[in-house]
């Protein structure tokens, strides 16, 4: 008599060979590995050394430079910069998933409170606003788009209702960088990505428009919260990366 075999388990999700490439290089420029002022190693060196192609290195070494972190001199090679005296929220260091996710950390501390702050201090027109960002995001979506521009225009309205510039200013610094499909190509990480995805994030919107329509802080506080760390915890899962 044959006994049943046991399930196969599912392969890990793995990351894009680039993001970590990216994600080595940076570990080691912050590290101290290469220092300021210092050459990297040449194409073929991170090749060889890390496995990949020449094409995934220059994907790597063009993120660091969008970043500030090296610049590249035509006919002697790319350098390590100084580490720059920027905001410390200057989106242009946020390179890898495990920057996004530490980012949405940062969202979920500051975004609980704002919501619940909304809620109480919000007027008419701001409801109005959050309602169309919601509206054009599941159009947009509809569409074939990724509704990043209506989901940025959301949280900005939330921010605004606070009433406190300074949690305006804080967001407008953080801009879409810690939206992670405005950050990534998302779709080589998980094939989830989808417009039903995407409608599901939007119906989190929903709940906290709602809450803080309705000017009740602690059910607003509880959705953002929620919706945050499910955004974050679709894409530590989407990317296989542990807590």
């Amino acid at each position: 008599m044959n006994s049943l075999s046991p399930p196969t388990p599912p392969a890990p999700k793995r990351r894009s060979l680039a993001e970590t490439t990216v994600e080595e290089m940076t570990t080691r420029i912050r590290s101290g590995v290469y220092r300021p002022g210092e050459k990297l190693p040449t194409e073929p060196q991170f090749m060889s050394e890390l496995g990949v192609s020449r094409t995934v290195v220059r994907e790597a070494v063009s993120r660091l430079q969008a970043a500030g972190l090296v610049e590249t001199r035509h006919g002697i090679g790319t350098f390590v910069l100084d580490a720059p005296r920027a905001n410390i929220l200057d989106m242009g260091t946020v390179l890898t998933i495990r920057d996004v996710l530490a980012m949405l950390e940062i969202r979920i501390s500051l975004e609980t409170e704002a919501a619940a702050l909304a809620a109480i201090r919000r007027d008419d027109a701001q409801v109005v606003e959050m309602q169309k960002a919601i509206d054009d995001f599941g159009a947009d979506v509809d569409a074939g788009g990724s509704g990043i521009d209506a989901d940025f225009r959301f949280h900005i309205q939330i921010a605004l209702a606070t009433g406190n510039h300074y949690f305006e200013k804080v967001f407008r610094s953080l801009g879409t960088g810690t939206i992670p499909r405005a950050r990534f190509d998302t779709t080589r990480i998980t094939p989830e990505l989808t417009p039903s995805y995407l409608h599901r994030a939007n119906r989190e919107h929903q709940a906290v428009a709602d809450a803080i329509a309705r000017r009740d802080p602690e059910s607003a506080r509880a959705a953002m919260r929620m919706h945050l760390s499910n955004s974050r915890e679709r894409l530590r899962a989407a990317a296989d990366i542990p807590e």
